[in-house]
């Protein structure tokens, strides 16, 4: 493969514990946790512990010849910190973490230096679950304003997943006014199959604001592979803002439950609706310039039991 794979869209966590609008979220067993007031496969069913650690991504990583991974974090997931504080410890050049704050209540702001003074050079805001049932937080409130000039000045990157369409997208322009220098990252690819996803698109004409496909197959999971029109997203996607403001993201490991790791980016590499040097970018090079990638592994094909 002549291309260096980045995944700018992970997540890891050692247990779900947590309560998201009311409603719990636990790790079972077999894979599986209760979600929500539902019974859901979180992760393969032979991660019987529904342990989704470094060790077994990295595993993954290897198998598929992805050099490197993003760990993003989410609410439903609990809040990770302690645990990616180890992970990047141990595991410098193979990952970047993001830390996450409570942000659905007041005092995220102190959370926020604690973790910039821990060294986390991210912070994650799963701004779709900002739009509570007692009152949206809104992103350009005053804490959030003080937070984001804080993290201007700290050269520390926001990592934002934002609500369907353009329902954030206002407030999001007068952060990039107020912090133009403030490096973002967009995920889920602007939630891409709903109503108005080009409006977050667009947020990338910025010069420091970048979009990564976290959840790309997630979000084409009917049509399922090769997600042809995750393929022609990708398309319109350039012409409004240069490949060079797209990253590849997997959103690892929820994705794996219906393909594998690989297929994950495979999709993109087979199509012949993409230039070799679209996706060369596409795949890492934008995620290794954007987030300071270095001493990547060269990681080598590994043939399966099942070829030649």
């Amino acid at each position: 493969m002549d291309y260096t794979i980045i995944d700018a869209h992970a997540h890891l966590w050692l247990r779900q514990d947590t309560v998201v609008d009311g409603l719990p979220i636990r790790t079972l067993e077999n894979g599986r946790s209760e979600f929500m007031g539902e019974i859901r496969q979180m992760v393969p069913p032979f991660m019987i512990d529904g342990v989704n650690s470094a060790e077994v991504f990295l595993s993954n990583m290897d198998y598929a010849q992805v050099a490197a991974a993003v760990i993003t974090q989410e609410f439903i997931d609990g809040i990770q910190n302690d645990y990616l504080s180890e992970v990047v410890s141990h595991y410098p050049n193979r990952f970047f973490v993001c830390g996450m704050c409570e942000f659905r209540k007041p005092g995220f702001l102190e959370q926020a230096k604690e973790l910039i003074a821990k060294g986390f050079k991210a912070i994650k805001i799963p701004a779709q679950r900002l739009l509570l049932k007692e009152g949206r937080v809104m992103l350009n409130n005053e804490e959030m304003m003080q937070m984001f000039h804080s993290m201007e000045e700290q050269n520390v990157m926001l990592s934002i997943d934002l609500a369907d369409g353009a329902t954030q997208v206002p407030e999001m322009e007068e952060i990039i006014q107020e912090c133009p220098r403030l490096k973002i990252a967009v995920g889920h690819f602007g939630m891409v199959t709903r109503p108005g996803w080009k409006e977050q698109i667009r947020l990338a004409r910025h010069p420091n604001v970048m979009i990564e496909s976290g959840g790309i197959t997630w979000l084409f999971n009917d049509e399922f592979y090769p997600f042809k029109g995750a393929v022609k997203a990708i398309r319109e996607a350039a012409d409004l803002v240069g490949m060079e403001k797209l990253m590849w993201g997997s959103d690892y490991p929820r994705t794996i439950t219906a393909i594998t790791y690989k297929m994950s980016y495979d999709f993109v590499v087979k199509s012949s609706e993409l230039a070799e040097e679209d996706k060369r970018l596409f795949l890492g090079e934008n995620a290794r310039n954007f987030y300071g990638f270095t001493d990547l592994p060269v990681l080598p094909y590994i043939k399966n039991m099942s070829e030649c």
